[in-house]
């Protein structure tokens, strides 16, 4: 894969298309009493125009009490069948701004959160990317990998995607 680094406006739009297409990724928050980071699927809610990543989490969550003590986070999306990875260090922030819990509030939060959007265990989950780096591939994973046989047989290079550090 090529290095490409991005910054600023293009790292931006390179972070959102990349989360918005994948939607779901684990989202590790660090407990206080384990050397080992605690992982869970979440939905994202946003990529807002700063590059902030919202989600909606419970109060009761094992994450919402590890970030309440310790905010660091790191988020990993994956698209295997494209080729498509995304990994990300932040700062993440818990809050219950009831404006964006209106916005964000959809049929299948109710699952999670059976008194509804007024439920107080309802959090609004903000991770501030500090360091990013993504592997984004032109094409599914069957072609790149014909295409590094190729490249192998022929000696030509090809172009099996980029990868590289986003600086927002």
């Amino acid at each position: 894969m090529a290095e490409n680094n991005l910054s600023d406006k293009d790292a931006l739009a390179k972070l959102k298309e990349i989360v918005d297409k994948i939607d779901v990724g684990t989202v590790c928050s660090f407990p206080q009493d384990s050397d080992y980071p605690h992982g869970v699927p979440m939905s994202r809610q946003e990529v807002d125009e700063e590059g902030n990543i919202w989600y909606i989490c419970s109060a009761e969550s094992e994450t919402f009490t590890n970030l309440s003590q310790d905010s660091r986070v790191s988020l990993f999306y994956a698209d295997p069948g494209n080729y498509t990875f995304l990994s990300i260090n932040g700062d993440a922030s818990l809050s219950r701004d009831q404006e964006r819990i209106d916005r964000y509030w959809n049929k299948m939060m109710e699952g999670w959160f059976e008194k509804g959007k007024e439920d107080p265990n309802i959090q609004l989950l903000k991770v501030t990317p500090q360091e990013a780096h993504y592997w984004d591939s032109n094409s599914n994973m069957i072609v790149n990998l014909f295409k590094m046989l190729k490249a192998k047989v022929t000696g030509e290079s090809e172009d099996i995607g980029k990868e590289g550090d986003l600086n927002l």
